[in-house]
């Protein structure tokens, strides 16, 4: 055995401590793949070679099985290994060529094999090089797989990183039970695929080419062991379950449910627009508003308003955590009904008084009588204000100014802010019809109170949306009969009239806990991936890197 080479490698190599066997320092050994016999080490400063020899005395005949003692000849071959403290390491083996001994093999001469360093016989690099880079290009894929490898040490190109991951043998296939399925865009608006995933395991099954009800039925064929299925309200996908999968029970996507909900009432909304406008312009009675309104300082600005808000929602969660402990519910339980901090529920249901509003304190304050007077005076130009606030002193932003200039000139018109609102928009209207109320903001609340009165037709939907979204959110199938014959005569006509259509997909998303949010997450994992590989991979290497990464 021989060490060449003079740089700090050699100093773990020659040093101790030393194996009793073959002579060389321990720090050596992890490197090198069992099996091996070392000869040779010679260290440089960016790569390690070592030659080695294997230790078997015989090889076995890839044809026939025999082994065999016979040697022919001898070759070298060098193959690539995981690098040692950043340096590449390339193993030298001084390989062997056999005569096999068997009369009834047609093969006469055999090189041996490695199995254990080397995956096959023409491999350029070891076996657990080969799995790590595998791995990075699962992860990562070509081109960016390749930058990682070439820092790490371990250098090889995107395409052989993709030809790694390309030789991943599938996994036998799981027995599926309850499958979701949903489509997912190669290019949106053009070409589509379709996702199977495994709900119970939370795992991708398969991705199909398309998302044509023809392709879905055959994949369903194939599963006959699938005993329910979860999708989107597709025809597509309804079509495809009766024909493939009849034993299967179709489970409707209960987001899926709650979105056409909303898509309906968003539709409904559009033949009440002079409705709307005509809440909004008398939404802001002053006699119709809070009792709690006192407490603001009219007008505020919407920061302020923003700022007050929150305080107030902060206060009825308080009021509720202290309601509920009174009810004999426990302050653990309160903290998780209602979000608060644990140290907050036990210092309100003890006695302790909640924090008092603390309105914004102004930089400006020193400054207000020089405002007010030149207000006085008839200067109603903000930039100029903040100007002569700047000569006296003032130190802060020219919008400090003008918030107080647009406070000052709302409080000399307190009958226009008492009485014109913006309308919402369809869709933010729709989302407060259709969401939990207690989210609403105190202007939203006086806003939709007008409309409720203005429009009974409105305050119907509200009724019918409300109850449908407690039925999906709560699991109450038994309601679903009678609000449909409710619905049916409503706006909620189309949407009720598609349930019915349905039916049995609709009941079971609401009777049994099956739903598409795993495959949704599934989709939004699967996007990220197309699009790292920006959009180029083919369908192949997509579902290796989906399901095997």
């Amino acid at each position: 055995m021989t060490l060449v080479g003079k740089t700090a490698l050699d100093a773990h190599i020659t040093g101790p401590p030393v194996d009793p066997v073959t002579g060389l320092s321990k720090y050596i050994l992890p490197l090198i793949p069992s099996g091996l016999l070392i000869r040779q080490v010679v260290p440089s400063a960016d790569t390690v070679m070592i030659t080695t020899a294997p230790k078997t005395p015989e090889a076995c005949c890839p044809v026939c099985g025999h082994a065999s003692h016979r040697v022919h000849s001898r070759y070298f071959r060098t193959l690539a290994d995981l690098p040692w403290q950043g340096r590449a390491v390339l193993i030298r083996i001084e390989a062997r060529r056999f005569r096999c001994a068997a009369a009834e093999c047609p093969r006469r001469i055999f090189t041996e094999r490695l199995p254990a360093i080397a995956a096959g016989p023409w491999s350029r690099r070891t076996g657990r090089l080969g799995e790590i880079q595998r791995h990075l290009g699962l992860a990562l894929g070509g081109r960016a797989g390749a930058r990682l490898a070439e820092r790490l040490a371990m250098p090889a190109s995107g395409d052989t990183l993709l030809r790694l991951v390309r030789r991943i043998e599938p996994e036998e296939p799981a027995v599926v039970r309850a499958a979701g399925i949903d489509d997912w865009a190669w290019r949106k608006g053009h070409h589509y695929g379709t996702i199977v995933v495994d709900l119970e395991r939370r795992k991708v099954v398969d991705l199909l080419p398309d998302r044509e009800a023809d392709t879905v039925a055959r994949w369903l064929a194939e599963h006959p062991e699938i005993e329910v299925m979860s999708r989107d309200r597709s025809a597509a996908y309804a079509d495809a379950a009766r024909r493939g999968g009849p034993q299967a029970l179709q489970a409707a996507d209960r987001w899926h449910l709650l979105e056409n909900l909303g898509q309906t009432v968003r539709a409904a909304l559009d033949r009440y627009g002079p409705t709307l406008r005509e809440a909004a312009r008398g939404a802001l009675n002053p006699s119709a508003a809070e009792p709690e309104a006192s407490d603001t300082a009219p007008p505020m600005t919407s920061v302020e308003r923003r700022q007050y808000e929150g305080w107030e929602r902060r206060r009825a969660a308080w009021e509720e955590a202290v309601r509920l402990h009174g009810e004999g519910v426990s302050i653990k339980a309160v903290v998780r009904q209602l979000g608060l901090a644990r140290n907050t529920v036990r210092k309100l249901v003890r006695g302790g008084q909640p924090e008092a509003r603390q309105p914004r304190r102004s930089s400006l304050m020193p400054y207000v009588t020089l405002l007010e007077r030149r207000w006085v005076e008839g200067c109603r130009n903000g930039a100029q204000l903040w100007r002569e606030t700047r000569e006296a002193g003032f130190r802060g932003g020219q919008r400090v100014v003008t918030e107080w200039v647009t406070r000052r000139r709302l409080a000399s018109r307190p009958e226009r802010v008492a009485s014109v609102l913006t309308a919402p928009s369809r869709r933010r209207l729709a989302i407060q019809l259709t969401g939990d109320p207690a989210d609403w903001t105190s202007e939203e609340r006086l806003y939709l109170e007008r409309l409720f009165i203005i429009s009974p037709e409105i305050a119907a939907l509200h009724d019918l949306a409300q109850r449908f979204g407690r039925m999906v959110r709560q699991h109450g199938a038994d309601d679903l009969t009678p609000w449909l014959a409710e619905a049916l005569e409503s706006d909620l006509q189309p949407f009720a009239e598609g349930l019915r259509q349905d039916l049995a997909a609709v009941w079971a998303a609401l009777a049994t806990p099956w739903s598409n949010g795993q495959t949704e997450g599934q989709i939004t994992r699967l996007k990220l991936i197309k699009r790292s590989m920006y959009g180029r991979a083919k369908l192949d290497l997509l579902r290796i890197r989906v399901m095997a990464a």
